[in-house]
């Protein structure tokens, strides 16, 4: 994990608008591609790093492995939808055991549980025990589209997450579509927030169309 932790804490905002995206979906989540076109769509338009982030599911590593795909690395991921206290928020693990036996119990066992927001809404994971998931899967946990969540105490917020476990910010996200619309925090003061609270940065597109590089 320390390598994982190092090699996203290296990679700098100019490369997750270049060459990173850390936030991918596919056809088996809410996405359009399936994982074999997002390993191609990612070589073609020279991403280094990238990872399958399917909401409640880690089916796609059953179909393409994590690992280095000529100059593209795919680093394990999964987005869980779950909450804290009365906040729907999203926790994004990254590394993970796909292997890794609570972590498959807490994924979606039905396609409505990782593709329908009402069923994802009504799931009630709680944040401690996805973090947990991912703690114990080998993973690291980061907050997803962080500006998205409405809550007055953020900042207290994502202390009372780190005090959890959680490792990091998605911090570099485009907030387009309706994320544009419900955003309530700038992203100015979820950079500071991860700086104040020594949080690593992580970005990427939240990718759900053909355009991997579509912020």
């Amino acid at each position: 994990m320390n390598e994982l932790i190092q090699k996203i804490t290296n990679l700098q905002k100019s490369d997750y608008y270049d060459n990173a995206n850390l936030h991918i979906h596919t056809n088996l989540s809410d996405g359009i591609l399936t994982p074999q076109e997002v390993i191609k769509k990612a070589k073609e338009v020279n991403l280094k790093y990238i990872s399958i982030t399917d909401h409640n599911s880690i089916e796609a590593y059953n179909i393409i492995k994590p690992g280095i795909y000529d100059n593209t690395e795919l680093i394990s991921g999964v987005e869980f939808d779950c909450w804290y206290k009365t906040n729907f928020i999203h926790i994004i693990g990254y590394g993970i055991n796909i292997k890794d036996k609570n972590l498959n119990k807490l994924c979606a066992k039905a396609k409505a549980g990782k593709t329908i927001d009402l069923v994802r809404l009504c799931a009630g994971r709680r944040s401690t025990k996805a973090i947990n998931c991912i703690k114990e899967a080998g993973g690291i946990a980061v907050l997803a589209h962080p500006a998205c969540c409405w809550n007055f105490k953020l900042k207290q917020m994502i202390s009372e997450l780190k005090s959890q476990g959680l490792d990091g910010l998605e911090v570099y996200y485009p907030y387009k579509s309706h994320r544009k619309i419900i955003r309530f925090h700038s992203t100015k003061i979820i950079e500071q927030i991860a700086d104040d609270l020594n949080l690593i940065k992580t970005g990427g597109a939240d990718s759900h169309g053909t355009n991997l590089k579509d912020r």
